[in-house]
């Protein structure tokens, strides 16, 4: 089976991958496989209105199935932001630095750790080009917002956001480490799980 990753985020497609041990039978295709991969707006305004959105079109372009997810961070202290805007917080050419410094500039007057929780949302959609959504799931990843950048993993927030239960970032789990706890893990898991069980997904 071909499924093809919806994204150009090389951070993401690394972590859909690692999950491939659970999908042997599964060949991933990217972005590097074909040779004009369109650019997908997250128009949405929910985590899975966009990953429908992008599942839908990619689709449809590639006539294979496909797996998009759209994720985020949200901060409680902030009422949800930055939400569906996490990648672009600082604008639509936003980089992942720049997106978290005016976070933690956002969050510099909240100085006690318990106030500064945050989750991490996924939300997974497998969209054939013929049947159309075939298979959506949502994954969630409670923490806190650190007051510094720590670690040089995973990518986005990661080196900022302290998982439930943990003294690290999820830049400072090793990719097995966040894959069991993480947002999109959760959501991934549940997918392999759907392929598995599904015949003819």
């Amino acid at each position: 089976m071909q499924i093809v990753i919806a994204s150009k985020n090389i951070g993401k497609i690394k972590e859909i991958k690692s999950f491939y041990y659970d999908l042997p039978e599964v060949e991933w295709l990217t972005f590097k496989d074909f040779k004009k991969f369109p650019d997908v707006g997250e128009k949405g305004n929910s985590f899975l209105e966009n990953a429908r959105l992008k599942a839908r079109s990619i689709s449809l372009y590639t006539n294979k199935i496909t797996l998009a997810d759209d994720s985020g961070l949200e901060v409680n202290f902030l009422g949800g932001r930055p939400g569906v805007k996490s990648s672009r917080y600082t604008g639509v050419d936003a980089t992942d630095k720049q997106n978290r410094d005016k976070l933690i500039k956002e969050m510099e007057n909240v100085k006690k750790i318990s106030d500064r929780t945050a989750r991490f949302v996924c939300s997974a959609v497998l969209w054939d080009p013929e049947k159309g959504s075939i298979f959506e799931t949502r994954g969630v990843c409670e923490g806190f917002i650190g007051f510094e950048e720590k670690g040089t993993g995973g990518f986005g927030y990661d080196c900022i956001f302290i998982p439930t239960g943990y003294k690290k970032t999820m830049a400072q789990l090793t990719q097995n480490e966040k894959n069991s706890i993480s947002h999109r893990g959760k959501a991934l898991r549940a997918l392999c799980k759907f392929i598995l069980t599904t015949p003819n997904a």
